[in-house]
């Protein structure tokens, strides 16, 4: 069965660094695209960035570009998320997920953010 685990979440300061992990199994993980999502109290959830099978394309929403990475590592069914000069309205719940529809009801539990002083 399809199973995304999210971990790496915490209490930061503004301008501090996280780092977030996603373990995916029940899929050919390296076939591919994953991405990350965010979804903060009361807003819709959002797409923040994508890496493609092989790792060779990302894209990054407005918002996180420039201060987000998104890798992966096939030989581990691992997607990471490098979160830097985080800031107060980066506070949500991330989750990880394949960035397509069919795809909608296999989300996981979300690794919580909260970016405060």
């Amino acid at each position: 069965q399809v199973q995304l685990v999210e971990s790496g979440g915490g209490l930061v300061q503004p301008g501090g660094s996280l780092r977030l992990s996603c373990a995916a199994s029940g899929f050919i993980f390296s076939s591919y695209s994953m991405g990350w999502y965010r979804q903060a109290p009361g807003k819709e959830r959002e797409l923040v960035a994508t890496i493609r099978f092989d790792g060779s394309i990302t894209n990054y929403s407005d918002s996180v570009k420039g201060r987000f990475t998104i890798s992966r590592d096939n030989a581990k069914n691992t997607v990471y998320l490098q979160m830097n000069s985080l800031k107060p309205e980066d506070t949500a719940m991330y989750y990880c997920k394949r960035p397509v529809r069919q795809w909608d009801n296999y989300w996981g539990q979300g690794t919580q953010v909260t970016v405060s002083s």
